[in-house]
């Protein structure tokens, strides 16, 4: 029915207008648009006389008439047309697609100024599209994929390069889609599967807006931030700083810096002094910043500094300079004595909520210790800027007072490491998760630096192997998957992250092992091993203590402990003890016979028999030998 119509509206236009017959079948419908209500369309025949005939102006003529033809056989009225809203921000819209049909469909069928847009050009390819964004202000970007010249993927590259601040949209076929989702790395913001109903691309714009009018508020910001960090390193501010920085850093003769400061009108006369050190979280090393944060860094700074300014000011409680770009310190002084140490830590406190409210963004501040002279105010300054590290260990937001901070050197954790190992071998998961959780309290609150705290993780990673090798051979093929464990443990900005790497791991362990101790029979044989590793030095130990400790009979445990282990109860305590002897043999001084009754030998005769089978030599030969 439609070709027939088509035939007759031919025919009036102009008898000499000929043109091939369409196929039966029609050829594919340009990408992505189909019929349906609400849906971008544009005819069958019409590709075919596009691809056809490029060049025919009669075609071209038939093309132009047949749309608006068929956009009414489907039911689609010509929409009205708004009023141009004067005052209003538009939004600046470009359209990127190699097929014309689709692109007339797109400008005809999206009412653009009723929602603030201006489709401000449609071009053919990615190479045009590019051109065109040098010369004209763009905002929106609609692209296809697949076009000849340049693609939709380079023409995205392009724009992510050049033109950061433009918004892309790209249209996808099924074939394409994966090849689109790459798109991610160049700031593809939003991907449309075709068909791509009228409904469908105005929500996307829509959403687009909003991404465009955000850009440009925090352009505006920025802006605004700029104008005034660049008028503030215009004033005397600067030099104040900077003078500050010198005094406390002792980098000049503290005599000039005090004269320097007394023309500015500042006297330093304190009982007492202290440096305190804030850094803001985000530009800190705990987090990887890219290059736009890192200059936003300095001007966040600078906003730091006036709120730290106005308070400590207020208070009258000391002086407030920036230090480089991105760190602000207060030179706290002394004037009063009642209660002065808790009002410096309501000020930073204070100070730490006002840059949140205004900000948005946390900050970590550290307080140095008292000194007495100007002449260690570095020492008090170097101190903080240590207790600042400590954000590795507790995270950020931190308020450090160095004079109530008493790092530990060293911690023993031994104990716990033994009692982590043993749960995990015994398969008591929530005991081993407690202990786990202990071990990360006790580091956190020794205030260790980054290095010890990595070290401390790093016995507790040793631990879990050896307890996955006491129970099992097998559990090397999990040491294979864990060799950049230790890398990443250290690679980790937080003691937190590092923490959950190695937990992780534990879990990981455990569930070998609970898969491996499945059977009830081989958990008993590795109960058994355990039992007499703990228990060879008694020298009445024998097989019937270790089946009443299980709870089984002899034979059924002689059959399974020789089927686990390959070797009988006997000679896995004779094994066991005449290893516990040699270490002693090789560590210590102690006589045979002193020896003997530690491993579990009543007889120190029948030791030297024992230990010569199993050895080859005697224990003085060995002991000898072994301590030359």
């Amino acid at each position: 029915m439609i070709l027939q119509n088509m035939k007759t509206l031919r025919g009036s236009i102009s008898k000499s207008a000929k043109a091939e017959a369409p196929p039966q079948t029609p050829p594919a419908w340009p990408r992505g648009f189909g019929v349906g209500t609400g849906v971008l369309c544009t005819p069958p025949s019409f590709r075919h006389l596009h691809h056809t005939h490029p060049h025919n102006s009669r075609n071209s003529l038939l093309q132009k008439l047949f749309i608006l033809w068929y956009n009414k056989m489907l039911g689609k009225q010509e929409r009205k047309q708004t009023k141009y809203k004067w005052g209003t921000k538009m939004y600046r819209i470009l359209l990127v697609d190699d097929e014309i049909l689709v692109r007339d469909a797109i400008k005809e069928n999206i009412d653009w100024q009723s929602m603030d847009c201006e489709l401000v050009g449609d071009c053919e390819n990615g190479k045009q599209a590019a051109e065109f964004v040098q010369e004209h202000p763009v905002d929106i970007v609609l692209t296809d994929i697949l076009m000849p010249y340049m693609d939709g993927m380079e023409l995205s590259h392009f724009l992510h390069d050049n033109y950061p601040d433009i918004v892309i949209v790209v249209f996808s076929g099924f074939g394409e889609f994966e090849y689109a989702k790459k798109a991610i790395q160049y700031g593809v913001s939003e991907y449309l599967l075709k068909p791509v109903t009228a409904m469908e691309l105005t929500g996307v714009i829509q959403k687009m807006k909003e991404k465009v009018e955000q850009t440009r508020k925090e352009k505006a910001k920025m802006e605004s931030l700029t104008k005034t960090s660049e008028n503030y390193r215009e004033n005397a501010q600067v030099i104040r700083s900077k003078t500050l920085e010198a005094l406390v850093n002792c980098t000049i003769d503290i005599q000039k810096s005090l004269d320097k400061l007394e023309e500015m009108g500042i006297t330093l006369s304190g009982c007492g002094y202290r440096v305190a050190v804030f850094d803001i979280d985000l530009y800190s090393g705990m987090y990887q910043l890219d290059m736009e944060k890192r200059q936003e860094s300095a001007l966040m700074a600078f906003v730091l500094f006036n709120i730290s300014d106005e308070i400590v000011n207020r208070e009258n409680a000391g002086i407030v300079y920036q230090e480089g770009n991105n760190r602000v310190c207060v030179l706290f002084q002394e004037k009063w004595s009642r209660n002065f140490n808790g009002r410096i830590k309501e000020i930073c406190h204070e100070i730490q909520t006002e840059i949140r409210k205004v900000m948005g963004t946390e900050v970590s501040m550290a307080i140095g210790k008292w000194v007495k002279t100007l002449e260690e105010l570095s020492g008090s300054h170097d101190v903080a800027v240590q207790a600042l590290q400590y954000r590795y260990l507790l995270g950020g937001s931190l308020l450090i007072d160095m004079e109530e901070i008493h790092p530990v050197q060293d911690i023993d954790l031994r104990k716990s490491l033994d009692r982590l190992k043993e749960f995990l071998k015994s398969g008591k998961k929530e005991e081993m998760e407690a202990e786990f959780q202990s071990i990360e309290e006790q580091v956190k609150q020794s205030f260790a630096e980054k290095s010890r705290a990595c070290m401390y993780l790093q016995q507790v990673i040793r631990v879990v192997d050896v307890a996955g090798e006491e129970v099992s051979s097998d559990i090397s093929r999990i040491r294979d998957e864990r060799k950049d464990l230790l890398c990443q443990v250290t690679a980790q900005k937080s003691f937190e992250q590092a923490c959950k790497i190695v937990k992780e791991y534990i879990l990981q362990v455990y569930d070998a092992l609970t898969e491996l101790n499945t059977s009830s029979g081989e958990r008993q044989a590795r109960m058994a091993l355990d039992y007499i590793q703990k228990n060879y030095m008694d020298p009445n130990l024998s097989l019937n203590d270790i089946c009443s400790y299980l709870n089984i009979s002899t034979s059924y445990f002689s059959t399974i402990f020789k089927e686990v282990t390959g070797e009988t109860f006997t000679e896995v305590l004779i094994r066991t003890r005449m290893e516990k002897a040699k270490e002693l043999l090789e560590n210590t001084t102690m006589k045979n016979y002193e020896i003997a009754e530690r491993v579990g030998f009543a007889d120190a005769h029948y030791f030297g028999i024992s230990f010569k089978k199993m050895t080859g030599c005697t224990p003085t030969e060995y002991a000898r030998e072994k301590r030359k």
